[in-house]
């Protein structure tokens, strides 16, 4: 379990750039030719959580909670498991809001610009990884627990669509009509192609 300590703003956040620099050092915690973790240590937020391969699948959730390397959650190990069983070697986890909080209703109400600049970064990093991103939409019905989450998903959909990144969901969509989350798929459940564009104006 994981609860914010507070506001993002009263931290003195490691910059995205930096950060990366960090994670792709050698690590006494932790196998670095197989693991991407940035920030490289436990904080109260995390830009990205994945291991590494030459075709990763970018699953995208809401809010990161207390996985690590060696030490996924349920949530990961679903994600983990979907990535393979479709023909990725690799599984890379992004959040809409890069705030570590086990239960989304802790989540600060408002949207910390500075923290939400660097996470876009690092999407940005992550689209550059593969000549043909992949996108796993998976933040089911949390994304509306808070109403900047939305806003912050059109900046990485225009993201991805400049990087020519295709969509995918696993399962059909909620009666919400969100994506479905990670953890309540079981088995090898296949990606299907997910129109972000009318997600958004819909």
């Amino acid at each position: 379990m994981h609860i914010p300590q507070g506001p993002t703003n009263a931290l003195d956040l490691e910059l995205f750039d930096e950060a990366l620099a960090a994670a792709l050092r050698p690590s006494a915690d932790y196998d670095v030719t197989r693991w991407l973790y940035v920030p490289n240590h436990y904080s109260e937020y995390r830009y990205i959580l994945g291991t590494r391969g030459r075709k990763p699948l970018i699953c995208m959730g809401i809010n990161p909670s207390t996985a690590a390397p060696d030490a996924l959650d349920p949530t990961l190990q679903s994600a983990q498991r979907i990535a393979l069983s479709n023909g990725y070697d690799s599984f890379l986890m992004f959040n809409v809001y890069a705030q570590r909080a086990t239960r989304p209703d802790d989540m600060e109400r408002s949207c910390n610009p500075v923290l939400h600049a660097e996470n876009r970064k690092a999407f940005r990093y992550l689209l550059s990884l593969s000549p043909a991103p992949a996108l796993w939409a998976a933040w089911g019905n949390i994304i509306e627990k808070r109403g900047y989450l939305m806003d912050c998903l059109r900046d990485f959909a225009a993201d991805a669509q400049a990087a020519g990144a295709a969509w995918f969901t696993a399962g059909p969509l909620l009666k919400s009509g969100h994506p479905h989350h990670p953890l309540y798929l079981k088995g090898t459940t296949p990606l299907q192609g997910f129109d972000i564009s009318a997600y958004l104006t819909r």
